[in-house]
């Protein structure tokens, strides 16, 4: 990219624009699938007796691209777009950075056709097959090798916490990846897991949870200690928090998985560690957590005007009481009721919708505009509507399921004087149907807000143009 003047150079963009666009577009359609296969957990006929319309092959095709497309765009658009802010200094290899891009679209493009075909492994965040899995780590490999690069070819000696997480997450997620989607093919699009028996559970929780403490967490965390600072136009509540928030929570997320296979075959010590550690984790989430919301301090009054502030405080607020839950959920006389209910359900939702959804969209809207010229989004007002639709949507998601999850529990656990159960469970299926429709109710909303979304962006995106951020000079601090 030429550069602007002689003494500065330009801001490689053009991916941070793909990306951001993109998070938009599959985050219309992994909530589309979402709405999709919450109707037919209320209406089973939905599925019109099609193969590859059925509940069982459409819901890893929803987690897969409310996961790693929309969530996964957002975060490798932000991150190249933070890490060149921060460290001021252009993106290393921009060539390379449009093969994570392209390749990142065709390991989504492969997952939408192959899930829904049957093709699966069976695990959990992880059911691609071996050759997806193989564009995977080539992807990923490039992915790092870009980030690092420009983290490396920094033009300040600092290096700001944003850029930590993100570099952690990045680290994290190869290492899950590699580790669980060990296996032996058994013909292009087959194969068997590389471990057996509880091993296989043990590793694929590790990386299940991971895949939450990591791509769900340790990234959006990077957005959150940049875009909420930018946005409110403060600094960071307090830096050194940060830091002490990035390592505590680095180290002991590693360690929870267990609590995922309490009252299983895994060995009764394991699960203990897993709850342990669980316990632990409130402490560096929460502090993470009033450290965004704190950075607030002395502009609170633009909570009542500035709507992508109140996205981005929101998602704390849900960060938060999902960071509470969590290892509430994983004491095991909780679990005992909890497990297999809705509940969990309920409580993946706050985290997925309420905290990666809200900061991402809080996020992409302070992006957006900048990356096309514009100092804001085509429509304020759209994105007030989009806000009230989300929460109320998300509100009555989350409650119906959390009502739904404790009910399961009593029912299923209440036995008559005999020992008998009190219930069958068809009775159990019949009595949640209310909230399964509440539920569904929820997702139309969240996804409408969405639409709302799509539209603003299209409408931003024709009425802007793309701009070539000159590198600032001469260089200073990169607290951005």
């Amino acid at each position: 990219m030429q550069a602007t003047h002689p003494s500065s150079v330009t801001y490689s963009d053009t991916v941070v624009r793909q990306f951001a666009l993109m998070s938009v577009v599959w985050g219309v359609v992994g909530m589309l699938v979402g709405v999709v296969i919450a109707s037919q957990l209320t209406w089973p006929e939905l599925n019109f007796g099609i193969p590859w319309l059925s509940y069982g092959r459409l819901r890893p095709l929803h987690t897969n691209a409310v996961i790693f497309a929309f969530g996964g765009c957002a975060l490798m658009g932000t991150s190249f777009h933070v890490a060149q802010r921060t460290c001021q200094t252009r993106l290393f290899a921009p060539k390379l950075a449009a093969f994570v891009f392209w390749g990142w679209q065709a390991v989504i493009v492969a997952a939408a056709i192959s899930l829904p075909l049957g093709y699966t492994s069976g695990k959990e965040y992880a059911e691609l097959e071996w050759p997806i899995d193989i564009l995977i780590t080539l992807v990923w490999v490039a992915y790092a090798i870009v980030f690092f690069g420009t983290i490396g070819r920094r033009t300040v000696r600092h290096i700001y916490v944003a850029n930590w997480f993100y570099g952690a997450f990045i680290i994290a997620v190869a290492l899950l990846h590699l580790v669980n989607s060990a296996e032996m093919p058994a013909g292009w699009m087959k194969s068997y897991s590389a471990y057996a028996g509880v091993q296989d559970a043990m590793v694929q929780w590790w990386y299940g949870h991971n895949a939450v403490g990591f791509f769900l967490t340790a990234g959006f965390l990077g957005m959150m200690y940049y875009y909420i600072p930018k946005q409110a136009g403060r600094p960071v509540y307090s830096y050194r928090l940060s830091i002490v928030h990035f390592w505590a929570l680095i180290f002991t997320y590693m360690w929870a998985g267990p609590h995922h296979l309490h009252y299983t075959a895994l060995p009764d010590w394991t699960q203990s560690i897993g709850m342990v550690f669980s316990l632990i984790l409130l402490a560096p989430s929460w502090g993470g957590m009033i450290n965004g919301v704190m950075t607030l301090s002395g502009a609170w009054h633009k909570l009542r005007t500035d709507p992508i502030i109140r996205f981005l405080i929101v998602a704390l607020s849900f960060y938060g009481m999902s960071t509470f839950e969590g290892p509430m959920m994983s004491i095991k006389t909780v679990n005992a009721l909890s497990h297999y209910t809705d509940w969990t359900v309920g409580h993946v939702h706050s985290g997925a919708l309420g905290w990666v959804g809200f900061i991402t969209m809080g996020s992409l809207y302070y992006l957006i505009p900048r990356l096309y010229g514009r100092t804001e989004m085509h429509s304020v007002r759209a994105i007030e509507v989009h806000f009230w639709v989300a929460t109320i949507g998300v509100v009555l998601y989350i409650a119906a399921m959390w009502i739904a999850g404790v009910m399961q529990g009593l029912m299923w656990r209440s036995v008559n004087p005999d020992g008998t159960l009190t219930y069958t469970f068809v009775e159990g299926v019949k009595a949640t149907f209310p909230y399964y429709l509440v539920r569904l109710i929820g997702g139309l909303l969240y996804l409408s807000g969405m639409l709302v979304m799509a539209w603003n962006v299209w409408m931003t995106v024709i009425a802007g143009r793309s701009v070539r951020t000159p590198i600032p000079l001469p260089v200073v601090a990169a607290h951005a």
